[in-house]
């Protein structure tokens, strides 16, 4: 049991540390929640175009070149001076395109540590022509492969794949949806040629 609780909390850290260590964006935002405090300041608050963010009886809060661990400890601290040992939470929330083969492709935002399903969830889940095989993610313009059946097998979280600010899910379509649409159009044009040529004779 106690290798069992060691194990969980190296995961935790590790997990932690990957998303504490990230910088957010204009557009990005954090997620906050309080559990002992009856004033409902909680929700979702995003960062301005000059990246800073405005929160609840602390003002603006400066995100620009800090990483989330840092803009998280000075909420918690400046909270603090606030209220009597607040219990609270903070989750950063990135934006995050999702193309392709789902219900309803869009900008959506993102803890880090939701599943891929869960990620797919809020795009209104795959269509039936989706390729869940072949998803990968789009950054900065170069395209990175992801192992999805490894993913789906094992339930990690989009933080173990290391989504970013601004990452771009795409589902694809599935090859022999593709090569059917090819073949009606080449149909199509078969049959425009044949009309075509009844009136050239």
């Amino acid at each position: 049991m106690k290798n069992i609780t060691k194990l969980l909390v190296i995961i935790f850290i590790v997990s932690s540390a990957k998303i504490t260590g990230q910088v957010l964006k204009p557009g990005d935002g954090i997620n906050l929640t309080f559990f002992n405090i009856q004033e409902k300041i909680q929700g979702q608050y995003y960062i301005q175009d000059n990246g800073k963010i405005q929160l609840p009886y602390l003002g603006l809060i400066n995100t620009v070149n800090r990483d989330f661990s840092t803009i998280r400890n000075e909420i918690i601290d400046k909270y603090s001076r606030i209220y009597r040992n607040p219990e609270l939470n903070i989750q950063p929330l990135y934006r995050i395109d999702i193309l392709g083969e789902v219900g309803k492709p869009g900008v959506y935002y993102a803890s880090g540590f939701e599943s891929l399903t869960d990620i797919l969830a809020k795009a209104g889940g795959e269509t039936n022509d989706a390729d869940l095989d072949g998803i990968y993610i789009i950054r900065d313009n170069s395209k990175m492969e992801i192992n999805v059946k490894d993913i789906f097998e094992n339930g990690n979280s989009m933080l173990d794949i290391g989504i970013r600010s601004g990452d771009k899910i795409y589902v694809p379509r599935t090859w022999w949806v593709t090569a059917r649409d090819a073949s009606v159009i080449v149909s199509g044009v078969a049959v425009l040629v044949a009309i075509a040529g009844l009136f050239t004779k």
